[in-house]
């Protein structure tokens, strides 16, 4: 006898498999216009390069959880990498130390947001969007907007590799699989998922929903830091522009893995398939030889159909919690 499927669990495997089935399709479209698109080397590197906005996206899918929103991880990820260096750069400090104060600088920042977010009650549209200006606008007036070049010793750190895998991929990796041991196997996982659900029913069951709201905006901040990070060992060298509009990335890819931008649906795995998604578009649009100015316009339009299936869901959850269950007869 077949266990019956319910139409809640029906709809999440439904959202799960169509990331995976969109990232199938773009892959085997662009190898079959470009056959060197599926070289073993074209794909790592395609992983590689989707490593920072992926860990970026798995801070970004606790806060999507609750039905937030963080605009400001593109200025994080410029600010922590900014005060890393210069420590590096004035104070002597190695790369260890040096990641140490990046990601303190994200938690920092991420726990600014959530004074403004859960202690004043802001809308954290309003609260991230202006923290989004007055982050990088703080760290243009530190180095007066010059570049600011990183030792060697970090370069060394993101070229890198572990077993042959890169330190990138390595970190990325790491930072997935704790996420969703967090998501899925602790009580600060679970409170995250029943307040993005249903804050009001969280709220009545005693949970702690302002430490639960703050918590997720302090991961945002540290993971978005620790991104920057991970993309400034790779390159060496930051300017003004680094991390700008990166929070679009950062969004979409979480969007386009499967976390709802209404709340209570994503995992750790919604960043993984939609950083790699986001970054196997880019890599198949350069490949194919694609008009320059027509990327972002191709690339706008897989995150527009990604966004219209998650309002489909989301309106197909409602359509479900407005049903009423009557009792069989008897």
């Amino acid at each position: 006898m077949t266990a019956a499927v319910s139409p809640q669990g029906a709809l999440d495997l439904a959202t799960r498999m169509g990331a995976v089935l969109m990232l199938v399709a773009i892959v085997l479209i662009f190898g079959a216009l470009t056959p060197g698109f599926l070289a073993p080397d074209s794909l790592a590197n395609i992983i590689k390069q989707s490593s920072f906005i992926g860990i970026a996206a798995v801070g970004m899918v606790f806060v999507l959880l609750t039905a937030g929103i963080d605009l400001s991880v593109g200025s994080v990820m410029y600010l922590g990498p900014l005060v890393a260096g210069l420590l590096m750069r004035d104070a002597g400090v190695g790369v260890a130390l040096g990641l140490l104060a990046c990601v303190a600088t994200g938690a920092v920042l991420g726990a600014i947001n959530a004074v403004f977010i859960v202690g004043l009650r802001v809308i954290p549209f309003i609260v991230t969007l202006a923290t989004l200006f007055l982050y990088r606008g703080f760290g243009t007036w530190l180095v007066e907007s010059r570049q600011l070049d990183f030792p060697d010793s970090l370069r060394g750190f993101g070229l890198a590799s572990v077993l042959g895998v890169p330190v990138p991929i390595v970190i990325f990796a790491i930072i997935a699989a704790a996420a969703h041991v967090i998501l899925r196997h602790t009580v600060f996982g679970r409170h995250v998922y029943a307040f993005g659900n249903d804050p009001l029913a969280a709220q009545k069951a005693g949970l702690p929903v302002r430490r639960i709201q703050a918590g997720v905006y302090v991961i945002s901040g540290t993971l978005a830091a620790l991104s920057g990070f991970v993309l400034i060992s790779q390159i060496g060298r930051l300017d003004a522009g680094f991390g700008e509009g990166r929070e679009f990335d950062v969004i979409a890819a979480a969007v386009l893995g499967g976390a709802s931008l209404f709340g209570g649906i994503g995992g750790a795995g919604s960043a993984v398939l939609g950083a790699i998604t986001i970054q196997a578009v880019k890599a198949g649009l350069v490949f194919s030889g694609v008009n320059l100015y027509l990327q972002p316009l191709l690339q706008g339009a897989v995150i527009l159909v990604a966004v219209f299936l998650d309002g489909l869901r989301e309106a197909r959850l409602r359509s479900l919690r407005r049903r009423v269950i009557r009792p069989r007869a008897g």
